[in-house]
């Protein structure tokens, strides 16, 4: 019933199409075929392969006439012309129709050891009575919706309610400001807010109607803000809010789906760029639902553990669409992996008997701190498969996910991919049978990905142990379709600049056995002396020292070299002897690269500036360093903007002492 890649790694399920015709022949003899067969018949012929998976894995209400018309480039990526179907069917009519009773989400409630689950037939109830309840109040096919809700059953409901009627969700992270909420909602031109009183998270109440009454002040297109009730507080309501379970109630569980071209909108979800304000990607119904039914060797009864926040493409991915696609289990994780100590990931693994654990460097080197205790207090034993994902991870962090985390025997996939490319694109499974996994390595593109370096002229880098520009050079059906209301923004950001080919924006390394290691953001590249540098790479070097677990390193303006690179560390707790520490790290980054890449200064800080999805802000950094705080930018996304204070004070600490010694 699956695609696994020799048994490894990512899998993919394999729907029903209807009656078992030429077609359907086809696709599952496709499904059947061995991984180097289905690589080499992806690169050859994507359309085929694509196409014959779109009508093997997803249920359709009319058939398409044609998988893809388009090259990569400043036209739109079209997929499964004139196909038509729901993707709320795909996720959970046809499950309820075969096994009501299986569990579709268990909600990891914040407070611990509350789980709940629910079935595919109670969340298409639930998803049925919201959508009838939107469509009550106006809210019709292309309308906008906004999601600001915490990690909870109800909003993948809301998600599921907007795909059944056609509208378009947009889902914002339920930690963002007024601001950048009403930001969102503007630029989208949402009808409708759903969101909570409040949200739990880490054992603090989170005041998400608040927030949304001071965003909606300026936002004119708000017509309705539905308002669910997840603590008992009670909150103001206005002519316009509408208490959403009260609604919901009075509604039939029953709600004709909408049937949808396979190029209609079925989402929007923001993303910051290095310049301007965010975009807001578009992912249309049936290419990006397909794309996202690739998921981790996920077998019928497996408990899919995917900690992200439905507020980012990683929870979109892979805890709605692509679990419930499969007909999964999915984990809905609310709360944070320190509440209420360093054990909750894995007590929760423990309980819930997880069996693929997909989760973020930044989270890995925050427990890393911690040590192994709190691993070891619990029965991992159910974990088959772990996950990385959001940045490169660093060897240390590798090893101890692996080695501890994992008891060195769970596969470890370090997966690359982005909000634009809607699912993995570089992964190391599925793979041949016992091929090797490379630790802190991306290493193989996924079927139909063929990615292209490129030279700093435009030129494709041939051969093997060479860096670029990472591209992709043919299309795939997970790729965004256009940023919305700026398609020339679209074509300026990914296509202009490597005309035919999609431009990642990050760089990377192919190995001289052909396999890719990303090196970070091609803006986080350091010229020190002529040589191109990425700053992750500085910066895996770094946090192999046992003391450190997370790094920082920016570039800074240098009177000789031209750059020069700035390391921001912190330090496990309880670590002595500072100076020692930074001299080993010279050394370190002297023997891993070059003596070239040593930074000429290291900074202890006890923090770094992270935005809520767990990504450093190296730009805030930046402009520390280079003398431009009054002009920081947008930092609304930071987790804790007294962060830059914090660093700033620092930095002013360490030049006085800079200043001194010279």
């Amino acid at each position: 019933e699956r695609l696994r890649g020799a048994g490894h790694g990512q899998g993919l399920r394999r729907g029903r199409a209807g009656p078992g015709g030429p077609r359907e022949r086809a696709g599952a003899a496709l499904l059947a075929a061995g991984y180097q067969e289905l690589r080499e018949r992806a690169a050859r012929e994507p359309a085929a392969f694509w196409g014959a998976l779109g009508r093997e894995v997803l249920r359709w209400d009319s058939p398409y006439h044609t998988a893809c018309d388009s090259q990569l480039g400043p036209d739109r990526v079209r997929w499964f012309l004139g196909g038509r179907l729901n993707v709320s069917v795909n996720c959970l009519d046809q499950h309820v129709h075969q096994s009501p009773d299986r569990v579709a989400l268990i909600w990891e409630k914040d407070e611990p050891g509350t789980e709940v689950k629910i079935t595919y037939r109670e969340l298409l109830d639930m998803t049925c009575r919201l959508a009838n309840t939107l469509k009550k109040y106006g809210v019709q096919k292309g309308d906008r919706v906004a999601i600001y809700m915490s990690v909870t059953p109800l909003a993948v409901a809301a998600m599921l309610a907007c795909a059944r009627i056609g509208a378009i969700h947009t889902v914002v992270f339920a930690g963002f400001s007024a601001e950048s909420l009403a930001g969102r909602i503007i630029d989208s031109g949402c009808k409708a807010v759903i969101t909570y009183n409040q949200g739990l998270r880490g054992g603090r109440a989170v005041e998400l109607k608040k927030t949304v009454d001071e965003a909606v002040k300026n936002c004119p297109s708000i017509k309705h803000v539905f308002v669910a009730q997840r603590t008992d507080s009670t909150v103001h309501m206005g002519n316009r809010d509408i208490p959403l379970e009260e609604e919901m109630a009075k509604e039939a569980p029953v709600c004709a789906p909408e049937s949808m071209d396979s190029e209609d909108i079925l989402f929007m979800l923001y993303t910051s760029g290095s310049t301007g304000k965010p975009k807001g990607i578009v992912h249309t119904q049936a290419g990006y639902l397909l794309y996202a039914a690739h998921v981790f060797d996920y077998q019928q009864g497996d408990v899919f553990g995917c900690v992200a926040d439905i507020g980012w493409i990683t929870g979109h991915s892979y805890v709605v669409y692509g679990p419930l696609c499969n007909g999964g289990t999915s984990v809905l994780f609310e709360s944070t992996p320190l509440y209420p100590d360093p054990g909750r990931y894995w007590e929760t693994v423990q309980r819930l008997k997880i069996n693929q654990f997909y989760g973020a460097p930044t989270a890995v080197r925050l427990l890393l701190k911690y040590g192994d205790k709190w691993v070891k207090k619990y029965d991992r034993s159910s974990l088959k498969t772990l996950g990385s994902v959001g940045e490169p991870i660093n060897h240390e962090a590798w090893q101890w996910f692996y080695n501890v985390v994992g008891d060195s025997r769970c596969t470890l996939v370090d997966t690359w991919w982005q909000t634009e490319t809607g699912g993995i694109c570089i992964a190391p499974r599925p793979s041949e049978e016992g091929a090797d996994v490379i630790p802190a390595m991306a290493m193989r593109p996924f079927f139909g990905i063929i990615p292209a370096l490129m030279d700093e002229n435009g030129r494709v880098i041939e051969g093997n142990d060479v860096s670029g520009a990472l591209c992709i050079a043919q299309p795939w059906p997970g790729l965004a379709r256009t940023i919305y209301g700026d398609h020339q923004r679209f074509i300026d950001t990914y296509f202009k600049m490597y005309p035919g080919y999609y431009f990642t924006g990050d760089g990377a390394y192919r190995s001289s056995e052909g396999y890719y290691q990303i090196t970070g953001r091609m803006d986080d590249v350091i010229n020190i002396s002529g040589h191109r540098l990425g700053t992750a790479e500085i910066e895996d070097a770094m946090d192999e020292h046992p003391a450190v677990p997370e790094t920082a390193v920016i570039g800074y303006p240098h009177e000789i070299k031209g750059e020069g690179a700035f390391a921001f560390i912190v330090l496990k707790e309880d670590t002595a002897h500072t100076e020692r520490v930074k001299e080993e790290l010279r050394s370190i980054v002297a023997s891993k690269i070059a003596k070239y890449a040593v930074p000429d200064h290291v900074l202890v800080v006890k923090r770094l500036p992270k935005t809520r999805s767990g990504k450093i802000m190296r730009r805030v950094l930046k402009k520390i360093v280079t003398d431009q705080c009054n002009d920081l930018g947008d930092v609304t996304t930071l987790d804790d903007p007294s962060i830059v204070t914090e660093i700033l004070d620092a930095y002013q600490k360490y030049k006085t002492q800079q200043s001194a010694s010279s």
